[in-house]
């Protein structure tokens, strides 16, 4: 209406209708339109404005743009007789049927002999058969103060490593306050539980306080098992909300309007703080998301709430957030099994068990200092963390007969040779006198074999009559008891020499052996004046 007056307004001024249709903004044809309605109904050009009255307005209207059935033409009456077809094309109904596109419909509606706009079939196609539907919306309460953090995870860019020099991808956890709109933003190279807490825990500073409800996407590190009603949230996570004291109420799966206002945020993040600029590395532009969302984002004037979001959360949210939670320690969980060897394996390093849990599942919670083992709930074992590759074990969880040898305890070893009797004992002790002592173990083990299979008497009778001759041997005492030889005296060999008394000693000789001089019968070689006589001479006499 106002059009239409404008129009008619600088017509009877004298006007042009180019002049006309300049001045109203609308085109040229248009305004001739409107002109030669008003004369058809009576208006004259030297009339003045006062002819121009809403019932003169009214009937140009008319005219110009005449009353549609149901608010549609011609062209809309004759697609509803084929509002069947255009939607089994719209949907792909049958086999192997894709949707067509609203051009190919056209031009199957063309061959048909059926000729519409395009946009009057667009609008019959989205209004009637379901062509890109798109739901209605109701906008939801803020909720209180303090109350909802809405938190999401979106990709940033690429950044190159120092360490390392590659390239990494960037992402950037988003936390923004539902009530306040006050936003946080932790950058970080991974996605994973660690990288989820230390996100929270950098926000918490930033806050001066923790949120009572946190609502994050279906993220893996929180969500385990996703579900409208009922998510089961990861053991990581759920440990985290009860050191920290905050809910968790994950968004839908493909439900972003769950969590708008942070969805908005990862938009106006990448847009206004990272796009153009450049860092050195994390760190610095660590550096820089604090500074952007303190000085640039929280004090900008936000088009919602028409406030800047960080004095709102300073007057209204910050005095109702829970106390920050002292700082969080981040465990590892895993589920494990108790090998043959009495063991589990938590992180590359192994810790020892009780025995009558041997080949059962348990669960384990590793932090920086302990590695706690739970059986059905119950806490069984708690052992200091190891690094990867190292190993604690408690000999009281090995079998008794085992854990010398496992922990290679030579005392031990020789107490459990000693109870069986002094001189065991003592023999055991002499053959582990060695510097590399456990390379000696196997031969005690012998020796408690022997224990086993003739009995600790003569084995201990043994061992004292080896240790009175010096004979440290298992292959000898196993000989001695073999042939039931150990309490005979053992015969020595007797002394050489005919005529003296056998028990002088295991060596001794004949006296007569060690004389300086022996006789010695020679015979003079025949030329000499005593040729024909044969003498007796020492070897000490010359010869010539």
């Amino acid at each position: 209406m106002i059009e239409v007056r404008e129009v008619l307004r600088g017509w009877l001024d004298g006007a042009g209708l180019r002049t006309v249709a300049e001045r109203a903004g609308v085109d040229r044809k248009t305004a001739r339109r409107y002109v030669q309605a008003a004369q058809v109904a009576g208006l004259e050009r030297t009339a003045g404005l006062a002819a121009v009255d809403d019932a003169l307005i009214g009937a140009v209207v008319a005219a110009v743009r005449p009353v549609r059935p149901n608010g549609h033409g011609p062209g809309w009456a004759t697609l509803l007789g084929r509002e069947e077809q255009i939607r089994s094309w719209v949907k792909g109904d049958g086999e192997d049927a894709k949707p067509l596109t609203i051009v190919k419909i056209e031009e199957l509606l063309a061959r048909q002999g059926l000729v519409v706009p395009y946009r009057t079939l667009h609008r019959f196609a989205t209004e009637r058969c379901g062509y890109r539907a798109k739901d209605t919306t109701v906008r939801v309460a803020d909720g209180e103060p303090g109350a909802e953090l809405q938190v999401d995870f979106g990709h940033m860019g690429y950044l190159v490593d120092p360490g390392d020099g590659r390239r990494r991808k960037v992402h950037a956890l988003i936390f923004t306050a539902c009530y306040s709109r006050h936003m946080f933003v932790w950058l970080t190279y991974s996605q994973t539980l660690a990288a989820l807490i230390a996100g929270c825990e950098a926000a918490w500073a930033f806050f001066g306080g923790v949120f009572k409800v946190l609502i994050p996407d279906n993220l893996k590190p929180v969500v385990a098992e996703a579900d409208a009603v009922n998510p089961r949230l990861s053991t990581g996570w759920l440990d985290y909300a009860q050191h920290a004291g905050f809910v968790t109420d994950p968004a839908r799966i493909r439900s972003p309007k769950d969590k708008p206002r942070v969805e908005r945020a990862v938009q106006y993040v990448r847009g206004n703080f990272w796009a153009g600029e450049s860092f050195t590395d994390l760190t610095d532009a660590q550096a820089h998301a604090e500074a952007w969302c303190a000085k640039r984002a929280g004090m900008r004037m936000h088009g919602t709430i028409q406030a800047r979001p960080a004095e709102v959360f300073d007057e209204q949210e910050a005095p109702a957030l829970l106390a920050a939670p002292p700082a969080y320690d981040v465990p590892i969980f895993k589920r494990v099994k108790v090998h043959r060897d009495y063991h589990v394996e938590v992180a590359k390093a192994l810790y020892s068990t009780p025995e009558h849990l041997l080949g059962r599942q348990l669960e384990a919670r590793a932090d920086r200092e302990l590695v706690k083992l739970y059986a059905a709930g119950q806490l069984v074992k708690t052992h200091p963390r190891q690094p990867p590759g190292g190993r604690s074990t408690d000999p009281t969880d090995l079998p008794e007969h085992k854990s010398g040898y496992a922990l290679r305890d030579l005392t031990k070893l020789i107490a459990a040779c000693a109870r069986h009797g002094d001189n065991i004992g003592i023999y055991a002790e002499r053959l582990l006198d060695d510097p590399l002592p456990w390379t000696r173990m196997r031969s005690v083990y012998r020796l408690l074999g022997l224990v086993r299979r003739y009995g600790p008497e003569p084995v201990e009778t043994a061992c004292a009559r080896s240790l009175d001759l010096d004979v440290v041997s298992v292959s000898k005492i196993a000989s001695m008891l073999a042939k039931a030889t150990e309490r005979e005296q053992p015969v020595l060999p007797a002394a050489t020499g005919s005529g003296h008394d056998t028990a002088g000693g295991r060596f001794a000789r004949d006296p007569s052996e060690y004389t300086g001089r022996r006789h010695v019968q020679l015979t003079l070689i025949p030329g000499g004046a005593a040729s024909d006589r044969t003498t007796t001479t020492t070897e000490s006499e010359t010869l010539s």
